[in-house]
């Protein structure tokens, strides 16, 4: 592993925010990496018989993959929508910011939810909170009842998960499609090599998105995700398996290069050039969001082909005889393949 860099952290290791036998939460966010911008990410494991409690997000839209089991998400959002729904392995769901909603393991082995949030600093409700806030007297009133009928409450702080007391049955319809559910597993890759592929969770294919988005990216070991920038878009990474080396140019040209592994993320400011590599046999999967719903970049391929040769040559001090003969490139590939060994200078 690399050492301490400003651009990464291992959300696998953080410092638990939630932790007991039916579960944990973990979070990446601005306090623990500062260059984090408009986005944040969490990662929830609950158990066998765990559900994580009903709340919503006070100033965030989220975006979240199943990566291992199957949970049932419910939520009740603005204007009196309600949506029930299943999401198994290599799936995705979205909440927008203000829904209540709640995610509860379905299976008889863990859990684990990947969430990003469109706030370096995202802050939430919980309902048990919500609810301790009122006197008996205002909840009676509220739901017609008598003030008695809530003595039973306690108000201790919320637990954030919690077990299921009885048995759960799956309604059929809660495995129907749903405008909030997206199989980005399930998805024939837009974007195709013999070296690797992207599933994208953006827009253009899910329209319930409207400030973020997703990229499920894999890359074998003989390719590369090749030099580039987003002009209006930062990215933050999650390394859901294997190893890739990392480089970012800052705008005071100091670089940063660092090695990521499974449970690491990652952030790259708005317009920073940056590539990834493969660092072993077995390539890698990168959870990778975005603060757009379609994102875009520049890459340094079709850079060489929108300059003349001439312009080049100025560029780099060197006579236009000795420039490399760029490819033309009308449109930039996403992965390109790696001819060449790591770490190789020449």
């Amino acid at each position: 592993m690399s050492k301490a860099s400003p651009y990464w952290v291992s959300l696998t290791a953080a410092e638990a925010a939630f932790q007991s036998d039916l579960g944990s939460v973990q979070v990446v966010d601005g306090q623990s990496l500062p260059i984090l911008s408009r986005l944040s990410i969490k990662r929830v494991v609950l158990g066998p018989g765990a559900i994580r409690e009903p709340q919503w997000n006070v100033n965030a839209n989220q975006l979240a993959y199943v990566v291992r089991g199957e949970v049932l998400v419910s939520l009740l959002a603005n204007g009196g929508q309600f949506a029930s729904f299943v999401v198994g392995e290599g799936q995705m769901y979205h909440v927008e910011s203000g829904a209540v909603y709640h995610i509860e393991n379905l299976g008889s082995a863990e859990a684990e939810i990947i969430i990003a949030l469109r706030n370096e600093r995202p802050q939430h409700f919980s309902l048990r909170d919500s609810l301790a806030a009122m006197t008996n007297p205002v909840l009676g009133n509220t739901y017609d009842l008598p003030s008695t009928a809530f003595a039973a409450f306690e108000r201790p702080p919320a637990e954030q998960i919690f077990a299921r007391r009885g048995s759960i049955t799956v309604d059929p319809t809660q495995k129907l499609p749903n405008a909030r559910l997206f199989d980005i597993a399930g998805q024939h890759a837009p974007l195709s090599y013999a070296y690797g592929s992207a599933s994208l969770a953006r827009k253009q294919f899910w329209a319930a998105l409207d400030d973020i988005s997703m990229y499920s990216l894999r890359i074998k070991e003989d390719g590369m995700r090749a030099p580039h920038w987003h002009p209006v878009t930062a990215e933050m990474g999650y390394v859901a398996k294997g190893r890739a080396r990392m480089r970012v140019l800052a705008p005071d040209v100091t670089l940063g290069e660092y090695e990521l592994g499974p449970g690491d993320v990652y952030f790259v400011p708005r317009a920073y050039p940056h590539h990834i590599e493969v660092l072993d046999d077995e390539g890698f999967h990168f959870l990778i969001f975005f603060d757009q719903p379609m994102p875009g970049d520049v890459g340094y391929r079709a850079t060489a082909t929108a300059f003349s040769r001439e312009v080049l040559a100025g560029t780099f001090g060197i006579p236009e005889r000795e420039l490399p003969q760029f490819p033309f490139t009308p449109q930039d590939p996403l992965i390109v393949a790696r001819h060449n060994p790591i770490g190789a200078t020449e």
